[in-house]
């Protein structure tokens, strides 16, 4: 699947051993998203025995269609320490945009197909009802020859679970955008799931490619009423099944998960996950243990995140403070990497050395007011910075306290290290 040399490259990033890594992958604990068509120069791995990862969503609106704007989101979702991106372009040229979005990305780049096949479906039949098998395949190898890493494909959504959304009715219904395509699709039709249908056709193209299936979650709750619900359930059910067929073909796979959760059900959740889907990398949308904290969801979806990582999730989906409202700009997609950092590190710190020893280290260079050390380790150096740039103040010391800086008075007693 990868050459070796790749695989010592990577497992020296993540500072583990080769053969752990090999191990991982091997059981399918892991996944390397990266299309065997290219190189990157920022390789991950995703999953159990590894850091926390970060994915970034970005990519045009119907109303926003500016592809210098989704090229800065790129370069500052980088900056901010994102381990992946998806390209969920919806407006103007998608060819064209998710082209330049992999040819300027150092990192992995993702996709859901199902959003430029019902978008060239509805301009060229008039209705997405009108998407055949033939429309999505074009779309699938056209992307896979592109480059790209990993395709989020809502496979598990069935025909069955709109009996069960229509009986068990929803406060926030279907907020998966490719589920909600999907769904209707399959009412109008009286079809199954193209997708779930033709699945091992699929996955022969993802093993000719190396592309990584990222099993959506079309059904995950968009309200924290309808978390672990019957409909998210039973989805979940046919994400482990499927996660059984990519294995036995060779194909690697991880599995994306709720959504609006209440805070009391994130560790039943990925525990759930983790169980049904065989221990896959599980990639959640935030998720969300609140619905009312509008312009503010990164903080909500770095608390519900936290939480999920502790318990078991390795994939957080960067939630920024435009979720909900309009489309992000590019200080939201920086503002929201960041947050999903501050989740991510607070679990690794708990796991890995080098990750604990940078908290100690910056913790050490504050207790003796080393700003430039301080900045270095600092998750946000960028903001960091800013916020200390010119500040009237007497020496070393910060505006808070003045003369009566803690610090200064018990280092003055011999107290510090």
């Amino acid at each position: 699947m990868f050459k070796k040399s790749f695989l010592k490259s990577v497992a020296k990033k993540e500072n583990v051993g080769l053969p752990f890594l090999e191990k991982q992958l091997a059981c399918g604990k892991a996944v390397i998203t990266l299309n065997n068509k290219k190189e990157l120069k920022k390789a991950c791995a995703i999953g159990r025995g590894f850091k926390i990862k970060v994915n970034t969503n970005i990519g045009t609106a119907p109303q926003k269609t500016s592809l210098k704007e989704e090229l800065d989101k790129l370069r500052a979702a980088e900056q901010a320490g994102s381990d992946t991106v998806m390209d969920l372009s919806i407006g103007g040229n998608l060819a064209s945009i998710r082209k330049e979005i992999i040819k300027r990305s150092n990192i992995p780049v993702g996709t859901v197909p199902i959003y430029e096949i019902a978008s060239r479906v509805e301009k060229q039949k008039g209705a997405i009802e009108k998407i055949t098998f033939d429309d999505i395949w074009d779309v699938l190898k056209k992307q896979a020859g592109e480059g790209v890493d990993f395709f989020t494909l809502h496979a598990g959504i069935l025909k069955e679970s709109l009996t069960i959304v229509k009986r068990h009715k929803r406060v926030g219904g279907i907020v998966s955008r490719g589920g909600a395509i999907l769904a209707r699709w399959i009412y109008v039709n009286k079809k199954e799931n193209p997708f779930y249908e033709n699945f091992d056709k699929i996955l022969a193209l993802a093993k000719e490619y190396n592309i990584t299936i990222s099993l959506g979650d079309a059904l995950r709750p968009g309200a924290i009423a309808d978390s672990t619900d019957k409909a998210q359930i039973a989805e979940l059910r046919v994400l482990g099944e499927l996660v059984q067929r990519c294995r036995k073909k060779g194909v690697q796979v991880m599995v994306e998960g709720p959504g609006h959760i209440r805070l009391d059900e994130i560790a039943l959740n990925m525990r759930l996950a983790k169980k049904i889907c065989g221990d896959a990398p599980f990639y959640v949308l935030g998720p969300l243990p609140t619905d009312i904290a509008c312009g503010h969801d990164h903080i909500t979806a770095a608390i519900g995140g936290a939480i999920a990582a502790f318990s078991g999730a390795d994939f957080l989906c960067v939630v920024t403070p435009a979720e909900h409202l309009r489309h992000p700009s590019v200080e939201d997609i920086r503002e929201g990497v960041i947050a999903a950092k501050i989740a991510g590190h607070s679990v690794d710190v708990l796991r890995f050395k080098d990750e604990w020893k940078r908290d100690y280290d910056l913790s050490l260079y504050r207790s003796h007011r080393n700003w430039e050390k301080i900045f270095q380790l600092a998750l946000d150096e960028k903001k960091s910075r800013a916020y200390r740039k010119n500040i009237d103040t007497a020496g070393d010391g910060c505006t808070m306290c003045g003369n009566f800086c803690s610090l200064k008075m018990t280092e003055k007693c011999g107290f510090l290290k």
